[in-house]
């Protein structure tokens, strides 16, 4: 099965996971955080990256505990997840590398 595509909400959960296990609105400050405010994530949306993380394998639930009387519920990045991102980081980096050279060359009236 080939893998799916990493979007940005999954490259930016993916990457909040990586030092800690947090909960869902803990992983949505820290997505908001990363992309300096640009991504917001819903809730809906949120869970919804989770749910396909979780079925392909790159995160899965850490623990669960009450606060204040809500269920919330920890996920964890896995090994395989890890990897993921990692590859997803250098094709992305790779990518804009590719994309800073030939603006300088179009800059330079290198490419027509």
């Amino acid at each position: 099965m080939t893998p799916r595509p990493i979007t940005e909400p999954a490259f930016l959960v993916l990457t909040a996971l990586v030092d800690e296990p947090r909960h869902g609105y803990g992983i949505a400050q820290e997505v908001e955080r990363l992309s300096g405010g640009r991504v917001q994530l819903k809730i809906g949306t949120l869970y919804g990256v989770l749910d396909r993380l979780a079925a392909d394998a790159l995160v899965e639930p850490d623990r669960e505990e009450v606060r204040q009387g809500r269920l919330r519920r920890y996920y964890r990045l896995t090994d395989e997840g890890a990897r993921a991102l990692e590859e997803e980081a250098v094709r992305l980096a790779d990518n804009a590398h590719r994309a800073v050279e030939r603006l300088r060359l179009r800059q330079a009236g290198g490419l027509a």
